[in-house]
């Protein structure tokens, strides 16, 4: 595989990776910093400054209709909806004339001002870089209209109004956008726009219909596996058994027999079976033999893996956070102690790995859910041998990602570009990755452990020690240089090192483990399993300290907080403290993430064949709320989509083969098991900050209190349907 390694990188690549770098630490730390761009290294170009010319970002028709270029990928988060509110309202456009596609990968236009000059969508980043230069391209976009009318008309600019994509005069003059665009067009961008005050803002707040749900529903909606290019060819490789494994040799004899097969290749990954459609490719590769190389390979099972962790655990750490004397508080006090256990996690989106890969003269283009473009770029021609400038990405819709389209290696997409070149670019390529490939494929959500000592003196915290123990997901990464300092890696000690708790002794150690096991970002990283351990652990010492867990909580924040508001709102919405039927408990947790604060409040009551989740009552401060359905359907999406964690889902080796294979072992949240659902926004001023992913880390925590509650037992790891290893 191709390693994107910085040191390998010329410095131009270097500079938009240290931007992207900085600003995902940044919102993986949970700490928000209103940037928009990040200074250039010694010797290094500037990353370009937000560009708002409508010429680049808008395509306006003759009908009217207004089609937004999107510089973040479209997943099912609703940026599309999103970015084209805060355009529209600036535009002062018809809703229903608004449409939207994906910008090309030019990084001198289209980068996220968070991430340097970098074409990337993650870290929950797309409204919040985006706030001020989207609606500035709606304003320019309307002062060009504006103007071009007045040249027109003869009349002052001043005098003319805009509404619902019609400009008009006092005069009776009209006409709609469809008509004055080539000579709005021409008109010069301004140099500076003046944006709505929001008191008159009519999209940003209002609860506008998604644009991407039509296409969706009626199946119009191109996905990148939905996209064909003329002669192309599908792809499927056979990999090791074993992470690490490579091929010492193979026999496609037989696989080469099956109709519609045309090619067979070795690439560093595994062997590609090239077929004229996805079922011959698929009866192809089940045809191979292939005899692996596993010297090096990961080979234990998880039961060696996590003693392997415990060990460490045993053993001091790097430091992670410091803050007064953990040792000291703890030293004659009747200690608290626990471990947590969380296990390997595939992402699992809908629409698997894929892309298709078309070589040209001079470079390639390529059609996928790119969620990096400009690691895909690179990756690609690096494999090529050309520059990233002549790499074309087409970027399509995205079936989910959770995390798995942006992998820092690029792997599905280096993939493909060893395929077409060991072919010889005699046809384009379509990568195809099955839902076993996905879920035995890597690039899992690390396994992690905590261990966590506490102690309480006059019913207060006197002491706090705190070790985690995971494989690191930035080391031997691009990443490394600017998210790992002094050997810890930012997101694994995330939500704990930073805690917005006040307490005073308090110490965070981290070993990073070592395997063969690919791991990645899975969606909220770090808080995925930070905010059940501390919120856990919280909630243990609320009751250890005959306090209500609530109370407990607020004590440790200042009143004014927005950890406080949002805990103050949960509890409310919720009725917390209110009489529950026999066998029934509340739970209440908090975290703070991606610039965002989400409390929840869980309802579970017990049944004979466990326990089931009744409700869950969400509080929300993001900001302003750009669309507040779109950000409580990414609250209810993230609650769906972690309530299969918390009730069965876990990936497991034996003999360092992943033993899950599909949906029918690794089984998503079905409609049966989905609670009853509230989100509730906090009013506010602030700009926006992420809602893809804060929603996750608040509901294990939650939940685990609320079955406390109900029933006396406590859930530390995760399953909650029980232990990863004995």
């Amino acid at each position: 595989m191709l390693n994107l390694r910085q040191a390998d990188m010329p410095a131009s690549r270097r500079a938009f990776l240290k931007g992207a770098a900085t600003a995902t630490a940044t919102f993986m730390l949970g700490t928000f910093v209103p940037f928009g761009r990040f200074a250039a290294a010694e010797g290094e170009a500037a990353a370009p400054k937000a560009i708002f010319d409508p010429n680049l970002f808008l395509r306006i028709g003759a009908d009217d209709s207004v089609t937004v270029l999107l510089k973040h990928l479209e997943m099912g988060q609703g940026v599309s909806t999103g970015l084209s509110t805060l355009v529209a309202e600036e535009l002062d456009a018809d809703w229903s004339k608004v449409g939207f596609d994906h910008a090309p990968n030019n990084p001198q236009v289209y980068n996220n001002l968070f991430f340097g000059s970098y074409i990337g969508t993650g870290g929950s980043t797309s409204m919040a870089n985006s706030w001020t230069q989207m609606r500035e391209v709606g304003a320019a976009a309307r002062a060009m209209f504006v103007a071009a009318a007045a040249r027109q008309w003869n009349v002052p600019a001043a005098e003319i109004a805009v509404s619902n994509g019609v400009l008009s005069h006092a005069s009776g003059k009209s006409a709609r956008f469809g008509e004055l665009v080539e000579a709005a067009m021409k008109e010069p961008v301004p140099a500076e726009v003046t944006l709505k005050d929001p008191k008159d803002w009519k999209y940003i707040g209002a609860r506008l219909p998604r644009l991407d749900t039509p296409g969706k529903t009626t199946g119009k909606a191109i996905f990148a596996l939905d996209f064909r290019r003329p002669n192309m060819l599908v792809a499927m490789v056979a990999r090791a058994p074993q992470f690490g494994g490579t091929v010492a040799g193979f026999d496609d004899a037989d696989a080469r027999k099956i109709a519609g097969v045309v090619d067979v290749v070795q690439i560093p990954n595994g062997v590609a079976v090239l077929a004229k459609d996805t079922w011959s490719a698929m009866r192809g590769r089940s045809a191979l033999k292939v005899d692996w190389k596993l010297d090096g390979a990961e080979s234990r099972s998880t039961d060696e893996m996590v003693a392997e962790y415990r060990n460490l655990a045993a053993t001091p750490g790097l430091k992670a956070a410091r803050r007064g004397d953990a040792a000291a508080g703890l030293d004659g006090a009747d200690a608290h102690e626990a471990e947590f256990l969380f296990p390997f996690l595939a992402h699992a989106p809908m629409e698997p790995m894929n892309c298709i890969i078309e070589l040209t003269a001079d470079g390639a283009e390529i059609w996928a859910g790119s969620q990096f473009q400009s690691i895909d770029d690179y990756a690609v021609s690096q494999v090529l041998g050309t520059t990233p400038d002549k790499i074309k990405i087409h970027t399509l819709l995205g079936g989910g990602s959770f995390g798995r389209r942006a992998n820092s290696m690029a792997d599905w997409a280096v993939e493909a570009a060893q395929i077409v070149k060991a072919i010889g670019g005699k046809a384009p390529v379509q990568l195809v990755w099955t839902r076993e490939d996905d879920i035995k494929g890597g690039y899992y959500r690390p396994m992690v452990l905590h261990k966590v000592r506490a102690a309480l003196k006059d019913g207060r915290i006197s002491g706090w020690q705190h070790t985690i123990v995971a494989k690191s997901i930035l080391v031997g990464t691009a990443f490394e240089p600017m998210m790992v300092k002094d050997g810890v890696d930012a997101t694994s000690v995330e939500g704990v090192s930073d805690t917005p708790y006040g307490i005073e002794n308090f110490a965070v150690d981290v070993h990073n483990a070592k395997s063969a096991v690919p791991v990645l970002w899975w969606r909220s990283v770090g808080h995925s399993h930070t905010a059940h351990v501390m919120e856990t652990t919280m909630d243990e010492l609320a009751r250890k300290a005959g306090k209500d867990p609530l109370d407990f909580r607020l004590s440790y924040l200042k009143p004014d907080s927005r950890e406080a508001g949002v805990l103050k709102l949960a509890a409310e919405k919720a009725g917390w403290g209110k009489e529950m039927a026999k066998g029934s408990g509340q739970g209440i947790a908090m975290h703070h993430s991606f610039g965002s604060y989400v409390a929840m409040v869980a309802e579970v009551s017990a049944r004979d064949d466990g326990f089931k989740v009744d409700r869950i009552v969400a509080a929300v401060d993001c900001g302003i709320a750009i669309n507040p359905d779109v950000i409580a359907a990414q609250v209810e999406g993230a609650i769906g989509f972690a309530m299969s964690a918390v009730l069965r889902n876990r990936i497991t080796l034996k003999a360092g083969v992943v033993e899950q294979n599909n949906f029918d072992d690794y089984e998503p949240t079905r409609i049966r098991e989905m609670p009853a659902v509230e989100v509730h926004l906090v009013k506010s001023a602030e700009a926006p900050t992420g809602i893809g992913e804060p929603g996750l880390p608040p509901l294990a925590p939650s939940i685990g209190n609320a079955i406390f509650a109900a029933t006396g037992k406590r859930f530390r790891s995760l399953p909650f349907a029980g232990p990863i290893s004995a």
